[in-house]
């Protein structure tokens, strides 16, 4: 073989013949094939798999998008990026794009919190810093190129840590914008996550939309208050299981003149009426029945955190079980 036929068959070695992205990590949402300046051959195969979708990009211009499938990059198979390269049909020399890989699965419970505390004007406290910490879940929505044009840029010039750095400086960052406008009292805040998680997943669910980003489930799960705040959301929740334990445990009691009416009233008059009895209350704890204990000790078991909203209560006089 002639040096040049040999120089010529290395040169022809050198190009890309295929491109796919073999994803075997948990955490990658965008992966760019990596080309080293080798131009890709015309005719080569993309493949796209699974969860996932690929997007040309040249010289920081979106081109065309592919869906999961198997396709022979020509120039009648890249039309947008053909045009913008002036090809015509019948164009087959090796060229140079960007090809990004992006995963479209579902991403779950990816962590979030605040690095440092937030502060917020709250109508009972006035200015208080708190951290809070959670998690969302949320795969990258039907247009791509939106989520690489806002999330990452064009330039090619990013990485897998930088995407997800970005992630959760945007969560926090909507999440501060939602407290802000909604003027939640930090202590109902705190005392209604769930509530709150689901009004702010549906809340942040067109905003994250705007960047590419399909959230469907996000999670306020633990929020750091300060000592003073911490002291009376614990009273405020006391006390709000015993004012729905006095209010829902009140035994029917006889009316008056209907205790006691054959004796004469007349013959009573000087005698001291009996000291009231205790009223005591018996407690079902997983289904198992205990008591009976005073309204003092359960009054000392909601303190404790052992009786709480929804624990069944019943007393003397009552028709059945209630939710304390």
């Amino acid at each position: 073989m002639s040096l040049f036929n040999r120089a010529k068959q290395n040169k022809f070695k050198e190009f890309i013949n295929i491109i796919e992205w073999t994803n075997d990590t948990a955490d990658t949402i965008i992966w760019r094939f990596p080309h080293h300046q080798t131009k890709i051959k015309s005719g080569a195969q993309l493949i796209v798999r699974e969860n996932q979708v690929a997007v040309l990009v040249n010289e920081g211009q979106f081109a065309d998008v592919y869906q999961p499938g198997c396709y022979e990059l020509t120039a009648n198979n890249m039309p947008i990026f053909s045009t913008q390269k002036g090809w015509k049909n019948s164009f087959n020399s090796p060229f140079k794009v960007d090809v990004c890989f992006v995963s479209t699965k579902e991403f779950l419970n990816k962590r979030w919190g605040t690095v440092n505390p937030i502060m917020m004007c709250d109508p009972e406290f006035g200015l208080i810093r708190f951290r809070v910490f959670g998690s969302f879940c949320f795969r990258v929505g039907p247009d791509p190129i939106k989520f690489i044009s806002k999330m990452v840029g064009a330039d090619g010039n990013f990485t897998i840590d930088s995407v997800s750095e970005q992630l959760h400086n945007f969560v926090i960052t909507k999440f501060t914008n939602y407290l802000a406008e909604s003027k939640i009292a930090v202590l109902d805040l705190a005392a209604n996550l769930n509530e709150f998680s689901s009004e702010l997943t549906i809340a942040l669910k067109d905003v994250f939309s705007e960047c590419g980003i399909g959230l469907f489930r996000f999670l306020i799960e633990n929020i750091s208050l300060p000592e003073a705040v911490e002291e009376a959301l614990h009273k405020l929740t006391t006390m709000t299981v015993i004012g729905k334990l006095t209010t829902n445990i009140q035994p029917i009691k006889p009316k008056n003149g209907q205790v006691h009416n054959a004796i004469g009233i007349n013959s009573l008059k000087d005698v001291p009426p009996p000291v009231p009895a205790q009223e005591m209350y018996h407690v079902a704890f997983g289904g198992v029945q205990q008591g009976p204990f005073p309204m003092a000790q359960l009054q000392q078991m909601v303190q404790q955190g052992q009786l709480c909203p929804g624990t069944l209560v019943w007393t003397a006089g009552m028709t059945g079980w209630v939710a304390a």
